[in-house]
């Protein structure tokens, strides 16, 4: 179920693990919507919340990403507040569910010793192409050029969230090498409820509505 609400309103209540979901306007943008035929293009995970700035003395909520931003490329913490204010385009949050909080809670050591290790690694735009080109993936010829192995050197921002989640235990099974931003959202390990904290009331077709385990794999 969709909800629209300013971020400010809802921000304490978010927690480690839960999703950002991004729908851009670029041109890159809008050829991964094309592609995945959907409106999320990014996709960011809740790392830490509440964290006070020693300066100004706010809190905030931090996401990690792998993205380009401000200059940068490549996986990367950010401010979410900076981003929801900048960002052009759709933003929701995407809450973790019961069950899939319980196991995150079990694993969040593990989470967070994997998440923090790949900050600063390169940004992989080649394995993000693939992932998003499906047709292929089943031909005995071309799936070569379609299909992704895993690997783990760089990272494209689902891939990295899911092999975060897979390291939680949220999910299992899954070729995080082959998984788009609107997969991620796919996955049924969301609450029912998710919100849109910027934009204008946008669905996520398919929402929590497929299995994330042995997901992406090829005979």
């Amino acid at each position: 179920m969709l909800e629209q609400q300013p971020y400010h309103l809802i921000r304490e209540q978010m927690r480690p693990g839960d999703i950002i979901a991004f729908g851009g306007n670029s041109l890159f943008s809008k050829w991964t919507k094309l592609t995945t035929r959907s409106a999320v293009t990014h996709i960011a995970i809740v790392m830490q919340t509440k964290m006070r700035d020693e300066d100004s003395g706010r809190y905030f909520n931090q996401v990690m990403e792998a993205t380009v931003y401000e200059g940068k490329k490549g996986v990367m913490t950010n401010r979410l507040s900076e981003r929801v204010h900048t960002y052009d385009g759709d933003i929701w949050w995407l809450p973790l569910g019961e069950t899939a909080r319980q196991r995150f809670n079990e694993r969040k050591r593990d989470f967070f010793n994997f998440m923090f290790a790949q900050d600063g690694k390169k940004y992989d735009v080649l394995q993000l192409f693939g992932s998003a080109v499906d047709a292929l993936d089943d031909h005995p010829i071309f799936k070569n050029i379609s299909y992704n192995q895993e690997d783990f050197s760089s990272w494209f921002c689902s891939e990295l969230v899911a092999e975060g989640l897979e390291t939680a235990g949220v999910i299992s099974g899954v070729n995080a090498s082959e998984v788009t931003p609107v997969d991620i959202c796919r996955f049924s390990i969301f609450e029912p409820r998710y919100v849109q904290v910027k934009g204008e009331g946008r669905l996520i077709t398919g929402f929590n509505s497929l299995s994330a385990d042995n997901w992406g794999q090829i005979a």
